[in-house]
């Protein structure tokens, strides 16, 4: 058996299709088809359910899909090694979520460029959940999510923490006498949040899970801004990282309201496949940046 075939198969399964995986390995349908079935050929087991759309693998192609995306991960690896003394080239498949973009990734990238010219990041933004969807399945290389400090990762990823993210509850400017309220006394006024998938409402969900309550939602929508605008103008409570606040020219037209209760703060992870061979150093630029943007917001904050 080859190694174009395992790549390609692979491929299939992880875009359930073939014109799709045709298009990510530059080939036709054809030439993929031909590889699937000569891979077939040298195992002698169908590994892909051809009566499905999408295209699924049969149990046996399951087994086989995760022994061959070991396969793959291996050779980038050696493919890496032997170009040891080559600067940085190619592309790096990076997945962000959003409120880390906002503030730190423009730096960041810009950092990236200075240190590897010759290599292109590839951004594409998602809730958590997603983007490790996306790692596991190998359509990134890497990601950088906010998540939980007592998250557990699974052993084929390593994650390193690039600190912490520190969310502050926002009302309209006067609509709420200046003192400490409880969730309890906060749930009436109803909130303003991200669509379901963001880990900042997840989070606000479980504290108010906790205390026997359900989350009031007024009004769901994208963009921090967006947000903001709305509960200035009294639709709702808010719930945003602090220096996407502290930058908002809505700022001046909320209070931040203390919580008793609720002491919001998510963790800030890089996390990566353990097999990127020479993309760590990349990936050591972006978390060096990224750290310390988010630092230097904490240190700004506190002055």
């Amino acid at each position: 058996m080859k190694l174009d075939d395992i790549e390609a198969f692979v491929a299939v399964v992880r875009c359930q299709s073939l014109n799709q995986a045709a298009s990510s390995l530059e080939l036709t349908q054809p030439a993929v088809t031909r590889r699937l079935q000569n891979f077939e050929e040298a195992l002698g087991v169908e590994l892909l359910d051809r009566n499905t759309k999408p295209l699924k693998p049969t149990p046996m192609g399951i087994v086989v899909y995760e022994q061959c995306r070991a396969i793959v991960r291996e050779m980038d690896v050696l493919r890496e090694l032997v170009a040891v003394d080559a600067p940085l080239a190619g592309v790096l498949r990076l997945g962000v979520a959003q409120t880390v973009a906002d503030v730190a990734l423009l730096d960041a990238l810009r950092e990236l460029k200075l240190a590897h010219p010759e290599l292109q990041a590839r951004i594409s933004t998602g809730w958590g959940a997603q983007l490790l969807q996306k790692l596991d399945e190998g359509t990134l290389d890497a990601a950088v999510m906010l998540l939980p400090a007592n998250r557990s990762f699974p052993d084929t990823l390593q994650a390193d923490a690039l600190g912490a993210l520190k969310l502050a509850v926002v009302a309209k400017k006067g609509s709420l006498k200046r003192r400490v309220y409880s969730l309890a006394e906060c749930h009436a006024f109803g909130w303003v949040l991200n669509p379901d998938g963001c880990g900042f409402r997840a989070g606000l969900q479980h504290a108010l899970a906790s205390q026997g309550l359900t989350l009031k939602l007024n009004l769901e929508t994208f963009g921090t801004e967006l947000q903001l605008g709305l509960v200035a103008e009294g639709v709702g409570l808010g719930l945003v990282p602090l220096p996407l606040l502290h930058a908002s020219p809505h700022a001046a037209q909320l209070d931040v309201i203390q919580l008793s209760d609720f002491k919001p703060e998510i963790a800030v992870w890089m996390v990566r496949s353990r097999a990127l061979g020479k993309l760590q150093a990349a990936l050591a630029v972006l978390s060096a940046s990224i750290e310390q943007r988010f630092k230097a917001a904490r240190v700004a904050r506190a002055a």
